[in-house]
């Protein structure tokens, strides 16, 4: 099984911890980021592992070099010129993830324990373009998901009252926020392809104009599980202060 890490951005909000380091690198717990994020791959399945890489790109390169796991190919795709967003990163690794099976997309700096291999199943089962995990928590910004088929409608923002795309109508929907892993079947690149104006764009407005187009669907797993954005200086404390009483 195949993935893809994020691990390119800036870390902005992660400084001034990123301004020596990559955010992927950044330790929760003792442990780099990137670490904890191939071990979960790695438990589910995952056998060949794409990471891309921006900030601080030879120092991830680096690490990935120095910390080889047995079972697991890595690849890098290298945007060292340009920071592609996460649209048009996957889109430029394409020739490491495209194949006959879909594709774990994570984020870097999401630290969860959710049984990824369950919602690969649960995506390959539906038959869906996309699978995005979502999860009830508080977030502005947040995904409209059809109570009965459990496909998303749209997106919102609950500070603003703003909902696209134009025309959706929220009832019947349960709202949820993203969680920063997907499963994406290899037919999302074609669609891609046709969506990119640009080298450079985000995957959420994609995923927004074309889910009622495209199988987009939730998954929201019935058991609990740990889920940190550890993206923020004070999201990681939150996330270090829960890996501590977990290791009591």
């Amino acid at each position: 099984m195949k993935a893809m890490i994020f691990a390119a951005g800036l870390g902005t909000r992660l400084r001034p911890l990123t301004d020596s380091k990559p955010k992927a690198l950044v330790e929760a717990g003792g442990v780099a980021m990137l670490s904890r994020v191939i071990s979960h791959l790695a438990g589910a399945g995952v056998n060949d592992i794409t990471v891309n890489i921006h900030h601080h790109a030879a120092m991830i390169r680096e690490y990935i070099e120095s910390h080889p796991v047995a079972g697991i190919t890595f690849h890098i795709s290298d945007e060292s010129d340009m920071l592609l967003d996460t649209g048009g990163g996957i889109l430029k690794a394409r020739c490491y993830l495209d194949g006959d099976e879909p594709f774990i997309v994570y984020n870097a700096d999401i630290l969860s324990d959710v049984n990824v291999a369950a919602m690969v199943e649960y995506h390959q089962k539906s038959g869906a373009t996309a699978t995005l995990l979502v999860k009830e928590r508080e977030s502005s910004r947040r995904l409209l998901i059809d109570n009965n088929s459990g496909r998303m409608r749209g997106w919102t923002n609950i500070k603003t009252g703003e909902i696209k795309p134009s025309g959706v109508v929220a009832d019947g929907c349960r709202w949820r926020a993203f969680g920063g892993i997907h499963v994406l079947s290899p037919a999302i690149f074609p669609e891609l392809e046709k969506y990119a104006t640009e080298a450079k764009f985000s995957i959420m407005p994609f995923y927004i104009d074309r889910c009622n187009l495209l199988d987009i669907r939730a998954y929201e797993p019935d058991e609990d599980y740990m889920w940190h954005d550890i993206g923020s200086l004070q999201n990681l404390k939150a996330a270090e202060e829960a890996l501590a009483k977990c290791n009591k």
